[in-house]
């Protein structure tokens, strides 16, 4: 028999050698005598004898919390652990079962209320998991993981995460949840990817939880309540959430998901973040004990995002990266429009809003317009550029927003179509075939292409015109389609009844030193405004106010709420070029209103009342 022969006889005699199967598991532990953070362990299975971990970058908010990882641990001891990048560590060890450790140490809490997407930690709960806890493994962001939660006993845990723990048809929990008196308490999750895991942040402690369905779809209402939490008419603020919920279903005709949880948050300031199956919000119960909607706005606006920018994804999103996200272009549609249906869901739902009608919601965002000379001068496109991840200043001594940009350029659009299309189509239309297109993601063209084919119109000039350069809106071309027509007029900016004083500066807190140090920088908000006028330029950092140094933003703004009308200041700023003084006299300034008048015709009529 030939050499050859006898081998492959031996090799197909012999046993298969078990071929390893990568795998990734997460324990996050949350120890009670030990507030200052969190531990993690993830447990591998790898298939190379070189891995990497990484800390996704948020594409909104990237608080960069690779800063906080301490006590990096791999075992076995004798793996090379090598810190490559500022948030990515490489191991070197013999393919097979690994275990990584690493510890995160919460940062100093702010004064005051926190932001809701922010984590945090008290004795009787807080926020974990998402980009600010977990690392994901390079190269393998689609393999499925577990997490398993180690939490002080009372505590319970929710997340638009999946729970390990499957219902059983008759809606009982199956055996090992942990029963407590607001229902189940589970303490295992499963995500479908890194994606999935990095996105669903969980909040966790004494937590209440309300439930119902729509379109066949569970939805979660969880509220984590301060200890001395003011009580609230829960019954009318759930039902508020139900309602809303029903007409973004009857907008879209689907959900994008298959469970969906609101994840309320005591102590932290209104508005959120959000998520592809969940958002966290901030609604301070002393607030919804005054009134039970205060927070539906910024309700409607994050749940909104589930489908105008989670599902409807801009062009330069990506699932998972510890990378920066790259500016995106689209942003005014992306907020803007959810901005405009926050609104239009609310009304249509019959629920409680600061402007009764549409025509008192267009006079105030127009009058927001006029007041602010950034929005003639920057296209929709630039201010979108510098939205996320860009040092205030970006547009030199003007601010402007996406939102209120965006939300009057849905507008526009919204009666450019109905005149096309004789009352029969809208700007929901163009919702609904965005969203049966959400495989493919959006730039300003396929925004544009989406209109052109619900209106059967060209809107090549309005994109040019608006999205794409600079320039004022011509808003009553556009309210003239509807019977409506609008007139500005000036008059002293004033609050609660007395002079306002022009305050159109603030400042920002920069660590980066650049020639010139950190401290606090300034960001002018109009040339025109009397800080712009005494030469005062964005980015200028400051030094201090008649003499006093001002190291900090909350002192810099302490200091400009001290000032009253005729108060001269001497503001001292350090620049590349060296040091400027200006002499600021505080005076009042002008603001616009704008008022609309005319007569509905019929497509106006249909517009006014929401349809």
């Amino acid at each position: 028999m030939k050499p050859l022969i006898v081998l492959l006889a031996v090799l197909a005699l012999a046993k298969p050698h078990p071929v390893l199967k990568p795998s990734i598991s997460y324990t996050l532990r949350v120890d009670s005598t030990d507030l200052s953070g969190w531990e993690v362990e993830i447990r591998l299975r790898t298939v190379s004898d070189t891995f990497r971990l990484a800390m996704a970058a948020h594409p909104e908010y990237d608080d960069r919390y690779y800063r906080y990882v301490t006590g990096f641990t791999v075992e076995p001891k004798s793996a090379i652990v090598t810190k490559v990048d500022s948030t990515v560590w490489q191991v070197i060890t013999p393919r097979g079962e690994v275990r990584v450790r690493y510890r995160i140490a919460l940062p100093a809490s702010p004064v005051g209320p926190r932001a809701s997407w922010r984590p945090f930690l008290t004795p009787t709960g807080g926020l974990i998991g998402g980009p600010h806890a977990f690392m994901y493994l390079l190269g393998a962001e689609q393999m499925p993981a577990t997490v398993t939660l180690e939490l002080p006993e009372s505590w319970r845990a929710a997340s638009g995460l999946p729970s390990s723990f499957p219902r059983q048809p008759e809606g009982r929990w199956a055996q090992g949840a942990k029963i407590g008196t607001n229902g189940p308490f589970v303490r295992m999750f499963t995500a479908a990817n890194a994606a999935t895991l990095i996105d669903s942040p969980m909040l966790v402690g004494q937590l209440r939880e309300w439930r119902f369905v729509e379109g066949g779809v569970p939805h979660r209402v969880v509220y984590w309540p301060l200890p001395d939490a003011a009580p609230f008419d829960t019954s009318a603020w759930v039902s508020g959430i139900q309602r809303l919920v029903h007409r973004a279903f009857a907008l879209f005709g689907r959900a994008p998901y298959r469970e969906y949880t609101f994840l309320f948050e005591d102590g932290a300031f209104s508005g959120g973040l959000e998520h592809r199956n969940s958002v966290t919000l901030g609604a301070q119960s002393t607030d919804l004990a005054r009134d039970p909607h205060a927070f539906l706005q910024e309700t409607a606006h994050e749940f909104v995002h589930t489908w105008n920018l989670m599902a409807i994804r801009p062009v330069e999103y990506r699932d998972v990266d510890y990378r920066t996200q790259p500016p995106v272009a689209s942003l005014w549609f992306s907020e803007g429009l959810t901005m405009f249906y926050a609104d239009l869901l609310l009304r249509r739902a019959g629920l409680p809003l600061t402007d009764s009608t549409r025509v008192a919601h267009l006079e105030r965002l127009l009058s927001r317009y006029v007041a602010n000379p950034a929005y003639e001068r920057f296209s929709a496109e630039s201010i979108s550029r510098v939205a996320y991840n860009a040092e205030p200043g970006a547009l030199g001594d003007y601010s402007a927003g996406t939102h209120l940009q965006g939300e009057l350029l849905g507008a526009m659009l919204d009666l450019v179509i109905r005149e096309a299309s004789r009352g029969q189509r809208s700007i929901d239309d163009v919702m609904r075939l965005l969203f049966a297109r959400a495989d493919q993601k959006i730039d300003g063209l396929a925004i544009e292409q989406a209109v052109e084919a619900v209106c059967g119109c060209d809107v090549t000039g309005f994109f040019a015109a608006y999205v794409r350069a600079a320039g004022s809106l011509d808003y009553n071309r556009y309210l003239g389609l509807i019977g409506l027509r609008a007139s500005t007029s000036w008059g002293p900016a004033v609050f609660n009844g007395e002079p306002e004083r022009d305050l159109r500066i603030f400042g920002w807190e920069s660590g980066d030193g650049g020639g010139t140090g950190g401290g606090v920088r300034l960001v002018v908000t109009s040339p025109a405004s009397t800080w712009g006028r005494a030469g005062l330029h964005s980015r200028d950092r400051l030094v201090s106010m008649d003499g006093t140094p001002v190291t900090t933003w909350s002192d810099l703004r302490a200091r400009l709420q001290r000032l009253r009308l005729g108060d001269t200041v001497r503001v001292q700023v350090q620049r590349s070029d060296g040091p400027f003084t200006a002499t600021v006299v505080v005076t009042g300034f002008e603001r616009p209103s704008v008022r609309i008048e005319g007569t509905l015709n019929a497509l106006g009529q249909a517009w006014a009342g929401g349809r």
